[in-house]
């Protein structure tokens, strides 16, 4: 079996801002048609997106798919809510840790894998504004070290 390809179409840097991502999930989205194409051609965001697990099944709010141009009577609301697909055993896992104080889940990117639509969703835990400041502060100081760096090997 070949490695297949995985082709980034949305992505939510955001969510490593907001919060420590414990642990990552792939998970297949419920989708129909004119979605599958509206997402080869890139249109999604998912920078408002939030999942939720409902009756043992879990499901994604707010993930935004444009509108398929050549789609007319059988485009559906770009912001419905779409099922995700994750095993039984996943989804129970999630809920547990989810009980506990302060986890919740986030959408971290959409991808195409293979011929596959894929999700991937964070078990993540909520920054506080010092730990923003903190990250702030470390990127800061990298992205001076680069420029330091960079001039010293011009000369």
């Amino acid at each position: 079996m070949g490695k297949e390809s995985k082709k980034i179409i949305a992505n939510n840097k955001k969510a490593f801002y907001d919060y420590f991502i414990e642990d990552k999930y792939e998970a297949g989205i419920e989708l129909v048609g004119t979605e599958v194409k509206s997402l080869r051609m890139g249109k999604c965001s998912i920078k408002e997106a939030f999942v939720r697990i409902q009756k043992g099944e879990v499901f994604i709010y707010g993930m935004h798919i444009s509108p398929y141009e050549k789609g007319n009577i059988f485009n559906r609301d770009p912001l419905r809510a779409r099922k995700l697909l994750l095993h039984r055993y996943e989804i129970r896992k999630i809920e547990g840790q989810i009980a506990q104080k302060g986890y919740t889940l986030v959408p971290l990117n959409v991808y195409l894998k293979g011929s596959l639509m894929k999700v991937e969703i964070g078990l993540a835990k909520g920054k506080k504004q010092y730990d923003k400041r903190q990250d702030i502060a470390k990127k800061d100081q990298r992205r001076e070290a680069e420029k330091q760096f960079k001039v010293k090997n011009l000369y």
